[in-house]
């Protein structure tokens, strides 16, 4: 497995990667980038040019991530050269929110193959149920073929994100990419390091992704009064203020739920991925060193899967609400996974409205929020 990196900082200067990439011949080309990019005449024409035959994957985002940290604006474009694994690529356009589901069976279909290892997938960041896709996915290919990926983001505007696959540039495609072949060596981890504050409050109304009511009221009016201040920035200011998903003992579960819009008229609020009838959520917060932490904890998870220590990429999705609360110190997270690799990984990445990741080894796959998730791909 040989991994070329290019980090494009204008639109117009896509045009000179098909010089940069002419020895690489890689079988997979992930570009994490900015609004500008996805927007700009030609950007998959050119990028398939760039490397023909190649598949292409990715999608916009809320940051760059890279070996150089983190960035806002740019384009990672990062060459894969897979020697002893083959690709399957999958795309489909998502109808809806009420769609998800189905737009996860419809890619498990398109990947389903005995050899099936693992899968790389990319949605939108808006208008979708990612916990559903996931779903999805998994009731074709089976819980034991882990899935890992994460929603697009648009800079924190929640407006319109963007995907790349193998029909080009979409604002409501899901993509992704089946990883084939017994010689593939691909691990994950997946941490947060939030911590959880006030009272747990029951779910007591919603549908999906969307929760009506907390203990008998309003949602939103409950999540206004503990925001005070900060309930004026809503929905942005909701990435502070995450939610922990409780079981009916009130402990947590590991998944957490971001706010991703708010519906004033009804007294809803929209969440990235599905909770529970009657089960109990918790508000959460956070602090830089602590989230620092959680990345480390991340990476080493994904580190202690790997079967040898070796030259591979490593894929950072992480959420963009992480991003806002770190500020100036961001960079911080992504340097504490890069100390757990070594020089052995190229890292790429983006900071995201979803992750998508198993939690543990062997468990099945989810949609997280908040949480810094890793995957690592290298061959044997």
């Amino acid at each position: 497995m040989q991994v070329t990196q290019i980090i494009v900082r204008k639109p117009e200067k896509l045009a000179a990667l098909g010089k940069q990439l002419a020895a690489a011949a890689p079988k997979l080309l992930l570009v994490f980038a900015g609004l500008d990019y996805f927007t700009h005449p030609g950007f998959a024409a050119t990028l398939a040019a760039a490397a023909p035959g190649a598949a292409l994957l990715g999608c916009s985002t809320a940051g760059e991530i890279s070996p150089e940290g983190v960035d806002d604006g740019s384009c990672v474009v990062t060459a894969i050269d897979l020697a002893h694994t083959s690709l399957r690529q999958a795309a489909t356009a998502l109808a809806g929110m009420d769609d998800s589901f189905a737009a996860g069976v419809r890619l498990g279909q398109q990947l389903a193959t005995p050899d099936l290892k693992a899968i790389l997938v990319f949605g939108p960041g808006v208008q979708i149920n990612g916990s559903a896709l996931v779903s999805g996915i998994a009731s074709v290919v089976g819980d034991a073929v882990p899935i890992t990926g994460g929603l697009a983001g648009d800079a924190g505007a929640f407006q319109q994100t963007w995907t790349l696959g193998q029909n080009g540039v979409s604002d409501n495609g899901v993509v992704a990419v089946g990883l084939c072949g017994d010689r593939l060596n691909f691990a994950h981890g997946s941490f947060g390091g939030w911590e959880p504050f006030g009272p747990a409050r029951k779910v007591t109304r919603c549908s999906g992704n969307v929760l009506h009511e907390l203990d008998g009221e309003p949602a939103l009016e409950v999540y206004k009064r503990y925001l005070g201040e900060h309930a004026k920035g809503l929905p942005a200011s909701g990435l502070l203020f995450p939610f922990a998903m409780l079981g009916e003992d009130h402990n947590a579960i590991g998944l957490i739920r971001t706010i991703l819009g708010v519906d004033e008229s009804t007294g809803s609020l929209t969440l990235a991925g599905e909770i529970q009838q009657d089960g109990y959520l918790k508000l959460m917060h956070a602090s830089t060193d602590k989230l620092v932490n959680g990345a480390e904890c991340a990476a080493e998870a994904a580190n202690q899967m790997l079967q040898a220590q070796q030259a591979g990429l490593a894929i950072l999705v992480s959420c963009v609400g992480r991003k806002l609360v770190m500020g100036g110190r961001v960079d911080e997270e992504v340097e504490a996974v890069a100390d757990v690799f070594g020089s052995n990984a190229v890292l790429t990445g983006f900071y995201s409205y979803g992750e998508i990741s198993p939690f543990t080894p062997g468990a099945s796959c989810k949609l997280h929020n908040q949480t810094m998730t890793i995957t690592y791909l290298g061959e044997r």
